[in-house]
C-alpha cells in the first residue's frame, strides 16, 4: 500500500489556492514574492484547500526540480507529514523527467539529510536551477544547497 494512503495517513491534494498557500507560507517566514497561480499546478498540501496543514512545491528545470517552499503546521511536526509531502513532490518531479531535486534551505537541513539529501556547492548547480528566482534572488547566499537523485 502506498505510504500516503496509509491508514491514519493524511491525504496529500493537488493545486491548492494561491491565496491559501501564501497565507501559510508568509506565516512560515517562506518566500512567497514570485509565486504565480501557474506554481501552484506543481504544489501539493495536506489539510483543507482554504487552510492548508502543510505545504510543499516543485520548480521543474529540465532534468532536475527545485523542491521549495515546505512548510508543515508546528503542531504537526514529527508526525511524518513532511516526509509525505517531500515524497509527493519528488514523484511529482520524477514523473516530469527529473532525475534530481535541489533545494536550498536555512533552516532544515537536517530534515532534508534524514531524506537523503547531501551538500552540494551552489556554483555546481544546473543553469536551470542557478536561474530560477528562488536560487538566483530570493535565497540567501547564506543557505544550504542540498541534491538528491531520483
Amino acid at each position: 500500500m502506498n505510504a500516503m494512503h496509509a491508514v491514519g495517513a493524511p491525504e496529500i491534494h493537488a493545486r491548492p489556492a494561491r491565496d491559501a498557500a501564501v497565507r501559510v507560507l508568509e506565516t512560515a517566514g517562506l518566500p512567497v514574492e514570485d509565486l504565480t497561480d501557474g506554481h501552484m499546478a506543481h504544489f501539493f498540501f495536506a489539510g483543507l484547500a482554504t487552510n492548508p496543514t502543510g505545504l510543499v512545491g516543485v520548480e521543474l528545470c529540465g532534468d532536475g526540480a527545485l523542491l521549495r517552499s515546505l512548510v508543515v503546521d508546528p503542531q504537526l511536526r514529527g508526525t511524518g507529514l513532511g516526509r509525505l509531502l517531500v515524497e509527493r513532490a519528488e514523484g511529482h518531479a520524477r514523473a516530469h523527467g527529473a532525475t534530481s531535486m535541489f533545494l536550498l534551505t536555512t533552516t532544515a537541513e537536517s530534515f532534508f539529510r534524514r531524506l537523503g539529501y547531501t551538500s552540494a556547492d551552489r556554483a555546481s548547480a544546473p543553469d536551470e536551477i542557478r536561474a530560477t528566482r528562488e536560487f538566483s534572488s530570493i535565497c540567501p547566499a547564506s543557505s544550504a544547497f542540498l541534491i538528491k537523485k531520483l
